[in-house]
């Protein structure tokens, strides 16, 4: 059975949105790698529309190992409102997601990686169904924006691990305790 992974970059104060207007400039070689690490024991991607709808105006056109494997990997989008997908390979997800996430768990291989999608990460770890968080946790505070977990949301979690990446920005692994 794949595990399902949130993974997500996110600020002091639990902001998760648009991580790229605070987190670029704290990039460097060890952050690359873990996120390499990380897509190379990918087995799909799960995204809902909007992460979907961005990714696919980037990432088509990019190259190199990172992008050529991000890229080729199998998408499964949780979508009301998308009829067809271009950015392949890709597969809508029937509803309810709940069913329909639980039955990729059990066909994928390797692990199944939420990228963005903060409403489907915090509607899936309401069912139960999210294993592991990989947070990179960065030193700055943004004071608004959406957080990783929602009002009311609760989960109890486990260290895995932790890594320090020489730029301040710590890398934490998360299981969920059941």
């Amino acid at each position: 059975m794949s595990k399902l992974i949130v993974t997500a970059f996110v600020s002091l104060d639990g902001v998760a949105q648009d991580p790229q207007n605070w987190s670029l400039s704290y990039r460097n070689e060890k952050i690359e790698k873990y996120k390499y690490d990380e897509m190379a024991a990918t087995g799909a991607v799960l995204v809902g529309r909007k992460t979907y709808e961005v990714f696919a105006g980037a990432w088509p056109s990019r190259t190199g190992a990172f992008a050529d494997r991000f890229n080729s990997l199998p998408k499964l989008v949780a979508s009301r409102t998308l009829k067809t997908l271009a950015w392949g390979p890709s597969k809508l997800l029937a509803e309810p997601i709940a069913d329909s996430v639980a039955e990729a768990k059990e066909t994928v291989n390797g692990a199944i990686y939420i990228h963005g999608s903060l409403a489907l990460s915090q509607e899936l770890s309401k069912l139960g169904l999210v294993d592991e968080y990989h947070l990179l946790t960065y030193p700055v505070v943004v004071g608004e924006g959406q957080r990783l977990f929602g009002e009311k949301q609760n989960a109890e979690l486990e260290l895995i691990s932790l890594e320090e990446f020489g730029s301040g920005v710590a890398g934490l692994k998360y299981r969920v305790k059941r």
